[in-house]
């Protein structure tokens, strides 16, 4: 008797209570209680408090385990679906609380097609926790059990639910290089036997993981989120509307079309209600999207020229994600800021926006959208410190690369190059803008083209070039003006006014520089914007 209640305390873990041994050994109590004496007698269980009210600890796993490996397989299988059915019939409070429980004796005991649900049912509990690496290995536990099942429209269903649930956890947790294929496959089932719902979730996480890590990325997104948007009017269903103008708003910022990005992010933030779109996080990339909206906002309007409605709008959805309290949507908004403080030379902003950013990563096991030491090493070459910002960033580019992620890549190497070439090591600064450059036609972001190529003129007029400096700045230009990117144009006329003004063509600077400086109406005290009436100024 002692030993087949060690077998069944085995079963059940290595610590128990006395009201889950109780249902599952079915035995009188008086053998029962009788039984764990002896065993806590031999010194092999360790027992806390009194029958029915006791727990009982095995002294070590390895008595544990010498129980458990005594049973063989049939009533081994036999106890776990004893212990399942206990704790479906008494202990539901449990398995809510703890899906994996249930989950975990249904494996054990052959019961495969419940246990694949119940791992479903874990892995979400634990998604909703933001426990996103709890959550995986539940998901995953599941997929591995499925592929025992024979194929049918069941087990496919099953399984498109598994994908999309893995995919959500695998984006915010790993990064989109190890989300994509799992999206991929639930496109692939959805798109043959899934719902519409399904259909549009497999194509939006095939989407956000192929605009953030693939060569072309940019490029290969931009017709799924057409895709998207197609899919959405055809349903008819303001949710899917959201999201499909989700998807244009974060494609088309990196695409280099701020006033595009801005119209989608408009669409969505006009269609989102806090309340009603609270699940959005959970589904949809692991963030809100009236958050994500304010902060692609906020980027698109410092492009536009609108340095002060970008700062507003940060601090909109700054508001917003403190008041969701969500941790990934938080890391998102923390770091997009950042770039826009970065963007107004305001790096002592920047910093403290990152430094929350990195904490809130390591302290919930994120990974964030951008590289945060590249984005370090931006702010500090914004304070001065070279040679320090040179390193950070190298060990950015380094990182995100050996990553296979590329988002964000091109204003990296912007500023690399422009560290570089402060450092003096022009040669050096001019490879890296090349290498930009191309990193923009692979990718497809062209976010940044006019700054790599008025970075590109600066150096090379530094390297006494001033026809080919010239004619980088002036492509910087006709790239913004196209973008209809002032703040970028009026960086790119603010360098060849300069030069032209050392050149003695003082009338040709000014015509070229002051329509640009007047289209503004707000911003005057920002960096870019003092520089430019400064020259203006002296060129009077």
């Amino acid at each position: 008797m002692p030993k087949e209640i060690a077998q069944i305390g085995a079963v059940l873990g290595r610590e128990f209570a006395y009201e889950l041994i109780e249902p599952v050994a079915q035995r009188p109590e008086n053998e029962l209680q009788a039984a764990l004496g002896q065993l806590g007698d031999a010194g092999l269980l360790f027992c806390r408090g009194t029958a029915p009210h006791a727990s009982y600890l095995f002294k070590h796993a390895l008595v544990q385990d010498a129980a458990y490996s005594t049973l063989l397989r049939g009533r081994r299988q036999e106890l776990h679906a004893r212990v399942a059915a206990a704790l479906e019939q008494h202990f539901s409070d449990l398995v809510e609380r703890q899906p994996e429980l249930l989950a975990h004796h249904l494996t054990a005991a052959g019961d495969t097609e419940r246990a694949v649900d119940q791992w479903l049912k874990a892995g979400q509990h634990a998604a909703a926790r933001l426990a996103y690496l709890e959550a995986i290995a539940h998901l995953k536990r599941g997929l591995g059990l499925l592929h025992s099942l024979p194929e049918s429209p069941v087990r496919n269903g099953r399984e498109i639910e598994l994908q999309l649930a893995l995919g959500l956890c695998l984006y915010p947790a790993k990064g989109a290089v190890e989300a994509k294929p799992v999206y991929m496959r639930a496109l692939e089932l959805a798109e043959s036997s899934g719902e519409p719902q399904q259909r549009f979730e497999a194509l939006y996480g095939v989407w956000q993981s192929t605009r953030d890590n693939v060569s072309g990325g940019i490029a290969a997104a931009s017709p799924l989120s057409e895709r998207l948007l197609r899919m959405a009017e055809r349903e008819g269903d303001d949710g899917l509307r959201l999201q499909a103008h989700h998807s244009g708003w974060a494609t088309w910022h990196y695409a280099g079309d701020p006033a595009k990005t801005r119209e989608h992010a408009g669409a969505g933030r006009l269609l989102y209600d806090p309340t009603k779109h609270a699940s959005h996080r959970l589904v949809y990339g692991g963030h809100d999207p009236g958050v994500c909206a304010g902060s692609h906002s906020a980027h698109a309007e410092w492009l536009l020229g609108y340095p002060e409605k970008a700062r507003a709008s940060v601090v909109e959805a700054l508001a917003l994600a403190e008041r969701i309290a969500h941790p990934f949507t938080l890391s998102l908004v923390f770091i997009n800021s950042s770039v826009v403080y970065l963007n107004r030379h305001e790096p002592e902003r920047a910093l403290r926006q990152l430094e929350a950013a990195e904490a809130l990563a390591a302290e919930q096991r994120l990974s964030l959208v951008y590289e945060p030491g590249m984005l370090r090493g931006v702010a500090l070459l914004g304070q001065g410190a070279v040679d320090e910002a040179i390193a950070r960033i190298r060990e950015g580019v380094a990182r995100w690369t050996r990553l296979g992620r590329t988002l964000f890549l091109p204003y990296g190497l912007a500023f690399l190059a422009e560290g570089l070439a402060r450092h003096g090591d022009r040669a050096a600064a001019l490879a890296t803008l090349r290498e930009g450059l191309a990193t923009a036609d692979a990718t497809g972001e062209h976010m940044w083209d006019a700054e790599l190529h008025r970075v590109t003129g600066t150096v090379l007029l530094a390297e006494n070039k001033p026809d080919e400096g010239q004619a980088a700045l002036q492509q910087a230009i006709r790239i913004a003006q196209a973008q209809q990117a002032k703040s970028l144009e009026l960086r790119a006329a603010r360098d060849l006014a300069r030069l032209w003004g050392e050149q003695g063509r003082r009338a040709g600077a000014r015509d070229l520089l002051a329509p640009v400086f007047g289209w503004f109406t707000e911003g005057f005290d920002t960096a870019d914007l003092k520089e430019a009436k400064t020259l203006l100024d002296h060129l009077a």
